[in-house]
């Protein structure tokens, strides 16, 4: 059986696997990601390779990179969390690994990952969101990923869904992310816990009495033991997700939407409200078959499974 690697590099971390045909993960590694140097994260790249081939005869290697990729998946064009910046990185790897190499957006490689393997098995149609610190995402189309003409679409957090909205760090406003994503579901929480503590008690014990020390997980846990301050953080976060879901509906007609990233580790408090609202706002709802809306199955592997995945079908 065909053996390929999946590597899927943030700004953290570097994480690999060897990956058979049915989508399985045989062995893996990781390591800290050097974000500030783009020699030395080649480095930390090739070693994870040399790692696992140590014990596993493997065919090619499949690289999902949080950034710009151009349409012939081999240069990096831009990495907002690491020092790419048109950066030939297939080629770069393919001297120092010797295999062939795809390099591929890490929401891209999540997406397929899903597709094939995961939530969105059997669908030719799907929108994949992964709601972590920022909002990403990847669209498969009649079974193909879909990069569009320079190879760098799918930006889903840059879907403008607040004209003059809040500034976002890609230098416009009201993109999506700014309202649907771990960080605007900390800043809601954030929020709520300073102007009205009496709801927000769970979320403050959590956090020593400090609205400003409330994280992530304090939400999640105290939304799970029924904070309603929490609960209501959730639902706004949710509300803005099915909000832009309605959008693309109305412009991709995909069978599915699947939500991922971290975020999604919330389950049904998430994705509850997420398809509420976009039920409620999806275009011809009485006379069409609405996309199903589910939690991803791969979770943080998504990325690595479909990385190694598009490597065996470059």
């Amino acid at each position: 059986m065909a053996l390929t690697i999946g590597v899927d590099v943030g700004g953290t971390k570097v994480a690999a696997g060897v990956v058979d045909e049915d989508g399985a993960i045989i062995a893996r590694a990781r390591h800290e990601t050097p974000s500030d140097d783009p020699a030395k994260t080649e480095d930390v790249i090739t070693a994870v390779v040399e790692e696992l081939r140590g014990g596993h005869s493997v065919e090619a290697v499949g690289l999902g990179a949080a950034g710009l990729v151009d349409a012939a998946r081999a240069t990096v064009i831009f990495a907002p969390n690491l020092a790419w910046r048109h950066e030939p990185l297939r080629a770069a790897l393919e001297r120092r690994v010797d295999l062939p190499v795809v390099v591929e957006n890490d929401g891209n490689a999540a997406a397929w990952g899903e597709t094939r393997f995961g939530a969105a098995r059997g669908e030719r149609y799907v929108v994949m969101l992964t709601v972590g610190t920022g909002l990403g995402g990847g669209i498969v189309l009649d079974g193909q990923l879909f990069r569009g003409r320079l190879g760098i679409a799918g930006e889903l957090g840059h879907v403008t869904v607040a004209p003059g909205g809040r500034r976002c760090g890609c230098g416009n406003r009201g993109c999506w992310e700014r309202y649907a994503s771990g960080r605007a579901l900390l800043r809601e929480a954030q929020e709520l816990a300073s102007i009205s503590p009496a709801i927000a008690d769970g979320m403050l014990q959590l956090s020593g009495g400090r609205p400003e020390h409330i994280t992530g997980l304090h939400v999640t846990q105290a939304a799970q033991d029924g904070d309603e301050a929490a609960l209501e953080a959730f639902r706004v976060l949710g509300s803005w997700l099915g909000h832009g879901m309605a959008s693309l509906a109305a412009v991709l007609d995909p069978g599915m939407f699947v939500i991922g990233g971290g975020v999604s580790a919330a389950g049904e408090l998430l994705r509850k409200p997420a398809e509420a609202r976009f039920l409620e706002l999806l275009t011809a709802k009485s006379y069409r078959a609405a996309p199903q809306v589910r939690l991803a199955e791969l979770g943080a592997d998504a990325g690595i499974v479909g990385a190694a995945d598009l490597a065996r079908v470059r």
